[in-house]
């Protein structure tokens, strides 16, 4: 996938943007504004893709503009979207950005450099007898 183009990037609330403490508002992941900021400087679309609905999606709303994030659209693919029951509730996005991901929650710092093509070089692993202890 090119990184270097406009991505539209779907955006979990609790347990990505802040930490999980759902129907509260966790403490927010570290860089997760200062990251998402910065990809919408670049241009990308963010759009907040979460379980919350109506005065807990409201408050998750409002703690994002509060913190500089404002999202395109949220839990649509597009601000006008209605939903209805003959509309899928999946959206169009060209990455998911999630807690709940094989493996867990990269981190902020991982992500932004996976989007921009900055990954550090990876150490090579030592070799020898004893490296399956390190």
């Amino acid at each position: 996938m090119n990184f270097n183009k406009q991505l539209i990037i779907a955006v979990d609330f609790d347990g990505t943007i802040v930490e999980d403490a759902y129907p509260k508002i966790g403490k927010p992941i570290l860089f997760a504004f200062d990251t998402l900021k910065k990809l919408q400087e670049e241009g990308h679309r963010l759009i907040l893709w979460t379980y919350r609905c109506e005065d807990k999606l409201e408050d998750a709303v409002k703690f994002c503009e509060d913190n500089g994030v404002f999202f395109y659209s949220v839990n649509s693919s597009f601000p006008e979207e209605e939903y209805t029951h003959n509309v899928s509730r999946k959206i169009h996005a060209d990455l998911f950005i999630d807690d709940r991901n094989i493996g867990g929650f990269l981190g902020w710092g991982e992500i932004y450099q996976m989007l921009t093509n900055t990954i550090p070089p990876i150490k090579e692993k030592k070799k020898g007898l004893f490296s399956f202890f390190k």
